[in-house]
């Protein structure tokens, strides 16, 4: 057979099929609708959303940088009260991140675990949720969208923790006008995707992390020399799902002779791997988060469908985000040979793309059979059991007026400012008159 017999034709562009209106006349298809529903508001008033959202945002990451800039010189003085300074702004802007999906993107977190997390997840009679999860832990997930961070944060704000949450990013973001500057003051983790150069600094924060500080300096109940608490997460993934992911995911499992998952990005393990091997010593347990959007059909991609205009203005954010929750002893992971820590990645993430294939085809995580939620009562200590598979809650902070406290150190600067130039006034009136 000649080539031009072998050669393939390109196929011709197939037309979406027409309905029939009656006497003749015709019309496209109505467009796949949103997951979430029509545009509940208009462009004006997306208008007036994203400005309220952008003056809110302004004016609190604003209060919070300057509350970092006001503790900066604690770092030359006592670095203990420095990084107790800093993780009272990291609390104040997982106070904002909170309060911006609870006031313009309300969402709706469904969550699930295993038995291994079995009486770690509560629910207070509020509907809140409780997470009694420990201090110090390695915190991994699938990436899904950008909003992932968010929600994750929220979980550390449900466990007291919103302070201490450490995030590995891409170096590109550390330059990010106001924010990059303030997540450096966070002590976020920036990597250039470059090993030989972010090992060092990568090895550097993470002893950081491995030091003991004092308690008393980081608001702990424990004796000064404990460890600071500390949640690290880190998406093994290295980007959220996407058409350019899952290219790159693809090309990964050729280039390795592994197969692709369908629902998630093959995890790269040298980062997590480093992260485990260096803080073996004062972490004990890793905590899985699989995370799935409401939704989201088999082949579709939640940063396409739930970007923040249609989140945050058009008034759809995804009917629920859902979260099932696994945790790992650290002494049961193989930390010292690389290959065998590759394949025990590889298995937890194939665990995930079966579980998120479940999610897909019934619209549920697997829950525990055995699992008890334990509802406080009003925060007195009083106790009721029920059984319950899904707590089912919505993102929020505790109190109204707990944003509030973002103004403080801006409002105690503005107070500290207005004594001092009355006591100038005064001091200088006092010389001029005994002159």
């Amino acid at each position: 057979m000649s080539s031009d017999t072998l050669r393939q034709r390109v196929p011709d562009k197939v037309k979406k099929p027409e309905i029939d209106l009656g006497a003749g006349a015709t019309s496209k298809p109505p467009p796949e609708e949103h997951p979430s529903g029509p545009i509940k508001h208009g462009g004006s008033t997306q208008a007036y959303r994203a400005a309220s959202l952008l003056l809110y945002f302004a004016i609190t990451t604003v209060s919070v940088h300057v509350c970092q800039f006001i503790g900066a010189p604690l770092y030359f003085y006592d670095q203990d009260w420095y990084y107790a300074w800093m993780a009272l702004s990291k609390r104040f802007f997982g106070l904002i991140v909170t309060t911006i999906t609870q006031w313009w993107s309300p969402t709706v977190i469904r969550i699930s675990g295993d038995a291994s997390v079995r009486g770690q997840l509560k629910q207070a009679e509020d509907g809140r949720l409780i997470c009694d999860f420990p201090e110090r832990m390695v915190l991994v997930a699938n990436h899904q969208i950008y909003t992932d961070w968010l929600y994750l944060w929220w979980t550390a704000y449900t466990s007291r923790m919103h302070g201490h949450i450490y995030i590995i990013l891409k170096e590109s973001l550390k330059w990010v006008p106001i924010l990059g500057p303030g997540m450096q003051f966070f002590s976020f983790i920036f990597l250039s995707r470059k090993w030989a150069t972010d090992r060092p600094r990568f090895q550097h924060r993470l002893r950081k992390l491995s030091q003991r500080h004092g308690g008393a300096a980081m608001g702990l109940t424990g004796t000064p020399g404990e460890l600071d608490p500390m949640w690290l997460l880190i998406f093994p993934e290295g980007t959220n799902l996407s058409d350019n992911g899952r290219v790159k995911s693809g090309q990964w499992a050729e280039k390795t002779g592994i197969e692709d998952l369908k629902h998630a990005l093959l995890p790269r393990a040298t980062g997590l791997l480093f992260c485990l091997q260096e803080l073996r010593e004062t972490v004990d347990w890793v905590y899985d988060c699989t995370i799935a959007y409401e939704g989201v059909g088999r082949g579709q991609f939640a940063q396409d469908l739930f970007t923040i205009r249609s989140t945050y203005l058009q008034g759809r954010p995804p009917k629920s985000v859902n979260m099932h929750w696994r945790r790992f002893a650290v002494s049961s992971i193989p930390l010292d040979d690389v290959a065998e820590f590759e394949k025990w990645l590889d298995e937890r993430w194939r665990e995930k793309d079966a579980l998120l294939e479940l999610y897909v085809e019934t619209g549920r995580f697997p829950a525990d059979e055995g699992e008890v939620v334990t509802l406080n009562g009003h925060g007195n200590g009083g106790e009721k059991k029920e059984q319950r598979k899904y707590i089912e809650t919505a993102v929020g902070t505790n109190n109204p007026f707990e944003i509030l406290q973002v103004y403080v150190p801006f409002a105690t600067l503005g107070l500290v400012l207005h004594l001092l130039r009355k006591l100038w006034i005064a001091t200088m009136g006092a010389i001029f008159f005994w002159r």
